[in-house]
This record gives structure tokens, C-alpha cells and sequence, in this order.
């Protein structure tokens, strides 16, 4: 359905820690995806995840804070599960033993394309689903300070 689409720069995606764009499925729904960097035995490499925990519909990458991350791990703002930057798995909280479901892209040249033939690209950001806004963290979360 996508064929081949430039997404944006790895030095943009490392700069801002994470990069936000919205894509259309084959059933017409739009998803929020977000670009994370990881690092793996050859190098510096980008990988893609729908923007959605898997223990409840809550974003992961929010407009004004981005996406958190902590020790190569992806935080969810809401019970403080830590998802593996790299392969997506959550190895501990509410979300345990569940991984994030991705979304096929390449590098090529320190550029990022969209190659998931599942998806098309449809704009850099936020979809523009008006869907509830996610709530915040809140006092269940797992995780202290």
C-alpha cells in the first residue's frame, strides 16, 4: 500500500529523541507512529512503533513532551512500563510480557523511509483523530523517583 517513503533524517530522530507521523492502515483508520533511535552490534539503527501501550490506550509519545526515554527504554506516562527501545518488549509492570507492534522502516544514507506495506504515510505529527485525550500519569504507576 506504501511502497517507499522518506520519513525524515537520522540526525533529526537522534537530535529530538523521537519523531512523531501519522500513517492510514488497510482499513482506513489513521495510527500514530513514532520513530525511536537504538542502538544494536552494527551501529546506530531507527526503529518505528505504533504510538499506543499495550495495557491501555495510552500514548506513549506526546505532543509537547515527545516520547520518554530512559536507559534505552520507551516510558509509558501513565503506569510506568518500560518498553525496549530496540525490540519493542516490556519486561516489567502492567504491560509485562507484551511487545509493542512496529511498523516496517529502513535506513538508507542517514535517511528514514516508511517501507511497511501495511500503511501509507499521511502527515508529520499527531493524527487528527479528536479521540480522547490520554490521561497522565497517575498513582498506580510502578515506577518511583
Amino acid at each position: 500500500m506504501s511502497g517507499r517513503y522518506r520519513l525524515t533524517s537520522v540526525d533529526t530522530v537522534s537530535e529530538e529523541g523521537a519523531w512523531l507521523f501519522t500513517v492510514r492502515d488497510d482499513h482506513g483508520g489513521e495510527r500514530e507512529v513514532f520513530l525511536v533511535p537504538c542502538r544494536d552490534e552494527d551501529g546506530p539503527e531507527i526503529e518505528a512503533w505504533v504510538n499506543r501501550c499495550t495495557h491501555e490506550a495510552q500514548s506513549l509519545y506526546r505532543e509537547g513532551v515527545g516520547a520518554v526515554i530512559r536507559d534505552e527504554e520507551v516510558v509509558c506516562p501513565k503506569h510506568g512500563s518500560t518498553f525496549d527501545a530496540c525490540s519493542g518488549y516490556c519486561d516489567n509492570g502492567p504491560a509485562a510480557e507484551t511487545t509493542l507492534p512496529s511498523v516496517d522502516v529502513s535506513v538508507e544514507d542517514g535517511q528514514v523511509y516508511l517501507t511497511d506495506d501495511d500503511v501509507r504515510f499521511l502527515r508529520e505529527g499527531a493524527s487528527s483523530d479528536d479521540g480522547d485525550e490520554d490521561e497522565g500519569p497517575n498513582s498506580t504507576s510502578h515506577l518511583r523517583f
